[in-house]
């Protein structure tokens, strides 16, 4: 299993436990909610009762303070009293200030019918009224708090993914940047002494097939110290023919690949001349091609074509090759990840940072398909 992969694991099984956390809030919230409910309706019901017999008492007698007592405990749940005809008589609990309005406790008395069974009083000769209430602040705000409670959870682990993200994006930085660095300083010491070396084969062998050889691969070298030397550093973008660039590229790839392997290479008839640093995204096309070549087993076909639409050119590499799984199409861009025995996995990554970073431009997997081959395309401001 790659890192990628427990990655993906992990992520997972946050997930499941912060639903397992959120889920066990809201149903325990729910019971305490109904609890309280029940408890306020015991309430109003005993305020009814004692609304009942206040209108029934006898002022003279002992009990009087109590039922009065009763009625006055009510401090938190809004209340409505009607008649049979469902007239206003008393409230108690609502907005004192806009309870002045008659059309506010109409429209209270309306909610309230909605939200609860009322509540009879029987007051004699087959007479009766009605208690009408909501539920009080605090249980309302218990109802709400879990999803409160939720979403400041889910804030605070967005939150703390953006920053570690930026963190890990700006320390991956300084890995690439202290990497191509000493890689450039050590391949520059080497190289340039390669270079007098050839220039000393060459005056003894002035004709040979082989320090021509020689010589071009120290050249190369140079390029790639070059290259190095340009991901430690933003690079800069000159005029460049892309159709010219790209083709040197195939020649030099050509001579180096199986010839089993074919190549070809369409593009428009017109010159197609952008900001690019060469050198970088030679590279870029070397790593594509090369990434392609190891997908196709023994023989086969890589197409790169060239197109411009709407202010964009469009290059789209595609192979014959074993393809790539849907749930990959992001992974294999990311540092460290190869499914070959050798190698860092690199080349995918660095291609995405050369054209994303340097050149503003897009990389992405077009399409695949296991077993028939893939489409990379890279996209140009033009």
């Amino acid at each position: 299993m790659t890192i990628y992969n427990r990655k993906q694991w992990w992520k997972l099984i946050l997930l499941l436990v912060a639903i397992s956390i959120g889920v066990s809030s809201l149903y325990y919230t729910s019971i305490l909610v109904k609890k309280l409910s029940f408890e306020e309706r015991k309430k109003i019901e005993l305020w009814a009762e004692a609304t009942r017999q206040l209108g029934e008492v006898d002022i003279s007698e002992k009990d009087f303070g109590f039922l009065l007592q009763v009625v006055r405990n009510n401090r938190t749940v809004p209340v409505i009293l009607t008649d049979s005809a469902k007239n206003i008589l008393s409230f108690r609990n609502l907005d004192s200030i806009r309870a002045m309005n008659p059309v506010y406790v109409k429209e209270q008395l309306n909610k309230m019918k909605h939200e609860n069974e009322p509540i009879p009083i029987y007051i004699g000769n087959n007479n009766k009224n009605y208690i009408y209430y909501q539920d009080s602040y605090l249980l309302h705000q218990l109802t709400y708090y879990p999803y409160i409670q939720i979403g400041v959870i889910l804030l605070f682990i967005f939150v703390a993914y953006l920053a570690f993200s930026a963190s890990r994006k700006a320390e991956q930085n300084q890995v690439w940047v202290g990497l191509t660095k000493e890689t450039a300083h050590q391949l520059g010491t080497p190289t340039s002494s390669l270079m007098a070396w050839t220039e000393l084969i060459k005056d003894k062998f002035n004709d040979s097939e082989m320090v021509n050889e020689f010589e071009k691969d120290v050249k190369r070298l140079e390029v790639i110290t070059d290259r190095f030397s340009k991901i430690g550093s933003k690079p800069t973008l000159k005029p460049t023919n892309l159709i010219e660039t790209v083709q040197s590229t195939l020649d030099y790839l050509k001579s180096r690949i199986s010839d089993k392997i074919t190549f070809i290479f369409t593009y428009p008839e017109s010159q197609i001349i952008i900001p690019l640093s060469k050198s970088l995204f030679e590279w870029v096309i070397e790593n594509l091609c090369k990434n392609a070549v190891d997908s196709i087993s023994n023989k086969g076909r890589i197409t790169i074509c060239l197109k411009i639409n709407k202010q964009k050119v469009f290059i789209d590499i595609s192979d014959t090759g074993k393809g790539i799984p849907k749930s990959k199409f992001k992974t294999i861009f990311k540092p460290g990840y190869t499914t070959k025995s050798r190698g860092w996995g690199l080349g995918l990554s660095l291609a995405k940072r050369i054209i994303e970073i340097y050149h503003k431009g897009k990389i992405f997997v077009l399409s695949s398909e296991p077993g028939k081959g893939s489409i990379f395309r890279v996209v140009l401001k033009y």
